[in-house]
């Protein structure tokens, strides 16, 4: 009997899920802990630090894990791997040596005078996860989705053992070792740093097995064409790292009280990390959908496929959206108390990322047919609209701007996505029933808002009744319009 792609898919997304959001989830563990061992402005500095390290990553990896993908579809996999992480590794040490001679001026740029080994530790994280990313893409292009997982909870695992015991265990110690290697103004802060440095360069060391085979080659045969390929997605990325981190770098600067400006950054941080489920459940369907939506374009019935693939996506997410906001009584304790204040933008922020989640599924277009160009200039616009709306918002709003700047650029690139690729690529998407789905989510929400029962037992029950509510139905429309050979698989 032929495997359901859908079913294959879900099976690889829940695998890669071991490896992405298991981590994740366990890292997310960590937030509770920081916010209850650090002050609101320290956990601000952790938000913005980690801000420039999800952009920088991506400025070192410059499209090439895409590339990758697409490359070794159609020639020799060693080839394209030893030409993409040659290039890869040139980039970063590169890098390392530039940053060797401008860290504490750089530092002292945005506001770091006392403490340049910030900025210096994150640079050498960056380079180090930069070059795990090739071995960990040919991890998933050879379907080896356990050894993906099982590095990636490693990583995560020494992790967060070192926080416990550099932050917890013995701090005294931390801090008195800290300040005699980087002098008085350091905190323990330092020590999240060395303990992602430690499992970075772990993660290095267990794909070993991978790297063993490679042999450094910048061949013209494939580094030119392949870096004409990623560098518009390159662009992408950097577009994608603004809309998702430009808010945590900008706060500072924006917000109206300078003196409060740390600790409200650091308030919107935790807060923003409430909504880790939905970016956690996007993060593992892109590691499996991204070969996948390769490996089933040259299909009749990719389209299709490809249509069914957003029905079920914009569920689960709306599912998450629920869970979260419906018990946002329960969820409230993973940050400390002196962070609850900004429980208002999560709800916003869990918009804003399932609607960025539908336009990585319906942005297959551009990637399919070669024309990342135009992905980019998506993403440039999606730039341009977070950076004017955080600039108009925040003054006013506070760090409530800088969520609903998020929910205004994934909208828009949202639409424009849709109405460029269906001139492109046209796939049937089911958009009434999608719409339906939304509007009978965000109905669920606002009425859990508008009748609020004081007693918190009593709360919980009428919102599993409204999840409820949400979930019988969706269920049997859905189930009614499967195809007959979705059925039977």
């Amino acid at each position: 009997m032929a495997v359901n792609p859908i079913k294959s898919l879900a099976g690889q997304t829940a695998v890669y899920g071991m490896g992405t959001i298991v981590p994740r989830l366990l890292n997310y563990m960590l937030v509770p802990f920081y916010t209850r061992i650090f002050a609101e402005n320290i956990y601000g500095q952790l938000t913005e630090l980690y801000a420039y390290v999800a952009f920088l990553l991506v400025l070192l990896t410059y499209g090439m894990e895409t590339a990758f993908f697409r490359f070794a579809q159609k020639h020799d996999t060693n080839s394209v791997f030893n030409t993409s992480l040659s290039a890869i590794i040139t980039t970063a040490a590169i890098f390392v040596a530039l940053l060797l001679f401008v860290y504490e001026p750089l530092a002292q740029s945005i506001r770091y005078t006392g403490n340049p080994e910030y900025v210096l530790m994150i640079g050498l994280i960056v380079a180090l996860d930069a070059a795990t990313a090739i071995p960990f893409a040919l991890l998933r292009k050879l379907n080896k989705a356990r050894r993906f997982a099982t590095i990636k909870i490693f990583n995560v695992g020494l992790n967060i053992s070192l926080n416990f015991v550099f932050l917890l265990l013995i701090p005294e110690w931390s801090q008195k070792v800290g300040i005699s290697l980087f002098g008085d103004q350091v905190s323990l802060l330092v020590w999240v740093f060395i303990a992602n440095l430690a499992s970075s360069l772990l993660s290095l060391l267990l794909l070993w097995p991978q790297l063993k085979s490679f042999r450094f080659q910048l061949s013209n045969t494939f580094i030119r064409p392949m870096l004409n390929y990623a560098l518009p997605v390159l662009v992408v990325g950097l577009a994608g790292m603004v809309n998702e981190v430009i808010d945590k770098i900008l706060l500072k600067y924006l917000l109206p009280n300078p003196e409060t400006a740390m600790a409200e950054l650091g308030i919107y941080g935790a807060n923003y990390k409430l909504g880790v489920l939905m970016t956690l459940f996007i993060q593992m369907f892109r590691y499996a959908a991204e070969p996948f939506f390769f490996a089933e374009a040259e299909k009749k019935q990719a389209p299709e496929l490809f249509a069914k693939v957003l029905n079920y996506f914009v569920i689960i997410g709306l599912l998450i959206f629920l869970g979260i906001t419906l018990y946002m009584d329960v969820f409230q304790h993973f940050i400390g108390s002196r962070f609850r204040e900004g429980l208002s933008i999560v709800p916003i922020v869990l918009m804003a990322n399932l609607f960025y989640g539908i336009f990585f599924n319906i942005s297959v277009w551009y990637k399919l047919t070669d024309r990342t160009s135009n992905g980019a200039i998506i993403a440039l616009i999606g730039a341009a609209i977070t950076i004017t709306f955080n600039i108009l918002l925040i003054p006013v709003l506070g760090y409530a701007g800088a969520a609903w700047a998020h929910l205004f650029c994934y909208t828009a690139m949202m639409v424009i996505s849709y109405l460029w690729g269906q001139r492109v690529y046209p796939i049937p998407y089911q958009w009434k029933a999608l719409l339906a789905y939304l509007a009978f989510a965000v109905l669920m929400y606002v009425i859990s808002q508008w009748l609020r029962p004081e007693i918190l037992l009593q709360r919980l029950l009428f919102n599993t009744f409204l999840l409820l509510l949400f979930v019988v139905p969706v269920f049997f429309f859905e189930r009614k319009n499967l195809s007959p050979a979705d059925k039977q698989s």
